[in-house]
This record gives C-alpha cells, structure tokens and sequence, in this order.
C-alpha cells in the first residue's frame, strides 16, 4: 500500500547538522537505521551483505527491507566507514522505490559532549547520545562527574554490554564525536584518559578495531575488546573482570 502520509526518513550514521535542520524543520518522520527497530530478523541482510560486515550495517540492510524509508539520507565519509559506501550501492539496488543521498559530514563546530562526562547509568547515556543525533540544539545544562572507568568506542549493537559499567564512567572514542556531531574527528576519537581503566571497544569486523587494540595497547591500564552481534557471556566476563580488578564500584 503506497503511503499517503508524510515520507518516512531513514539516517545511516550522522548526517551534517544541515540535514538534521532542514529535517526538523519540515517536523519529518525520522528512524535511525544504526538500532534495530523491533523483532527484525538480522538473517535478511545476509543475502545483501557477507558476514564480515559488522552487526550495524547487517542491522541497517535489515531496518531497511522491513521498514521501507521513502528517503535514507548515510554517510558515506570519514566520519562512518568505507564499507557504508558499498552499503549504500547495495540499498540503491535492493529498494528501487527508496531515494538514496549520501552524505558526507565533515562539520568542525563543536555541539559539546556533556552526556559523555555525565554520571549517568551508561546504557541509558549511550542511548541518549545516540537518540541526539537527531537535536538540533542542546536542551539542558547536565554536571560532569569525576569518572572512575572509561568506554571507548562506537555504540555496540547490544547495549546489555554497557550494563557493567558504573554511572561515573566517561565515554571516549567515535561515540563521543557522534554526540559532538563531528563524527569525522579524529583527533577527538583518538583521546582517552589514561588516569582510568579504559575499555576499548569495537564491533567485530568493523575497521575500528585496529584503532581500538592499537590504543589499548597504550594505554596503562586499557582493555581491547570486540563483539559481533550479541554481547555474549565470554565479552561480559571480560568487562567484568577487568573492573573488579581495576577497584572500579559498579
């Protein structure tokens, strides 16, 4: 049934603020095809989309034959990945009716990142940031905390992994730059603390992984760590661990 409502605007990534105006502006529909939107079934990517992509982009292939934007506006630069570029040559063909604009955000200004500093239960901070991508403006002024722990990374796929970590730890790593909406920051991506137990997260099979173990490498007290879809027992174990034995209070 064709629809007759308003379009329905799927983003990949973190479009440029720009986009995010002019989106708000005209008070669009939008879904963030980076989460899983309900019960999908993640095997109706693999006829897209080999394994050795990482969980996020399998999930956007998947979001996209169930939810069928009419518009996708992806990031197809730095500030994503090479492999979002293929993604999007795979969506163009897979859903003709789809209107496909890639995007490359290479914005400079600062948006600020108190949520990453906030004292904040982390599962609900990682959400909060990455629900912030579609803000145009700051709504509140939020306290940084001291942190005891740190997270550096992209937002995992499973958010049950972040559910170990105490509300004082601070998040690092293309995570922060995505609440500062320059997600092409290296030098940002690139910060950690090295006063504090770090994990270094990555998605499996994502490219970030080499900077991750490269960073965790030098950090004094760092963990390197990668997961596929779903945070497993093992991933867990290993977060736990590595804070009881850091001294972190969850």
């Amino acid at each position: 049934m064709e629809r007759t409502q308003k379009q329905l605007f799927g983003i990949v990534g973190v479009p440029p603020l720009a986009v995010m105006e002019e989106l708000a502006a005209n008070r669009s529909d939008i879904v963030d095809l980076d989460e899983p939107q309900g019960r999908i079934d993640l095997e109706t990517a693999s006829p897209f989309l080999p394994r050795v992509y990482c969980g996020i982009l399998r999930t956007v292939i998947a979001n996209c034959l169930a939810v069928k934007p009419d518009v996708i506006y992806i990031d197809t630069g730095a500030g994503k990945c090479d492999c979002a570029v293929h993604t999007a040559t795979v969506l163009e063909d897979i859903l003709p009716q789809t209107t496909i604009i890639r995007t490359k955000n290479q914005d400079s200004c600062d948006f600020g990142i108190p949520l990453c500093k906030a004292r904040m239960n982390l599962v609900e901070k990682m959400s909060a940031i990455t629900s912030g991508v579609q803000l145009i403006a700051v709504e509140q002024e939020i306290i940084p905390c001291q942190p005891t722990a740190g997270f550096w990374g992209v937002p995992p796929r499973d958010f049950s992994l972040l559910s170990l970590f105490p509300d004082t730890t601070h998040i690092y790593g293309w995570a922060r730059c995505m609440e500062n909406k320059t997600p092409d920051n290296t030098e940002m991506e690139c910060h950690y603390n090295s006063d504090i137990p770090t994990v270094f997260f990555a998605q499996s099979f994502c490219a970030k992984t080499a900077l991750a173990r490269h960073l965790a490498g030098k950090h004094p007290h760092g963990l390197y760590l990668d997961c596929d879809v779903t945070a497993g027992n093992s991933a867990k174990s290993k977060i736990q661990a590595f804070l009881e034995l850091s001294g972190v209070t969850i």
